[in-house]
């Protein structure tokens, strides 16, 4: 069986290649999912269980970007605690602007399952590349703080 550590970079992986059910996979039935608070995703917090993360936070995901990707740029991992930051990026199809934004997550992994996620991240940044031309904001997106 992989550590924490190398249980969170599979998901990593998995999610890198559109391997979503994988992904799922990893989680605990009962996963307590947070977004950053004033995200834009942060309007159903907290999701629990893999369902509401497919549909809140995956299936957004999918239909409201091109290209999004998750980067870990470095994983550390100590007992049932593993962290990563790295880089968002993609673009924001209704307005058309491009992201590249950093992000921290904090995953608890208990028993080979992912139990917990918290995601922190530049809220302000994808407020500003989801917000529409005319002044308005996106559908699901937040004021710029």
């Amino acid at each position: 069986m992989p550590n924490n550590r190398e249980l969170i970079q599979s998901i990593y992986e998995a999610f890198g290649r559109g391997d979503a059910g994988t992904v799922l996979g990893f989680f605990d039935p009962q996963i307590v999912w947070r977004e950053a608070d004033n995200f834009m995703y942060a309007d159903r917090n907290p999701y629990i269980g893999p369902q509401q993360v497919a549909e809140g936070i995956f299936s957004r995901l999918v239909s409201e970007w091109e290209g999004f990707t998750v980067t870990p740029e470095k994983l550390v991992g100590e007992g049932d605690t593993v962290m990563a930051v790295g880089r968002y990026s993609g673009t924001f199809r209704e307005t058309r602007r491009a992201l590249d934004a950093q992000f921290a997550h904090v995953w608890t992994v208990e028993d080979g399952r992912v139990t917990r996620f918290q995601q922190y991240t530049d809220t302000a940044q994808f407020a500003r590349v989801a917000e529409s031309g005319s002044g308005s904001v996106a559908p699901n997106a937040v004021a710029p703080v």
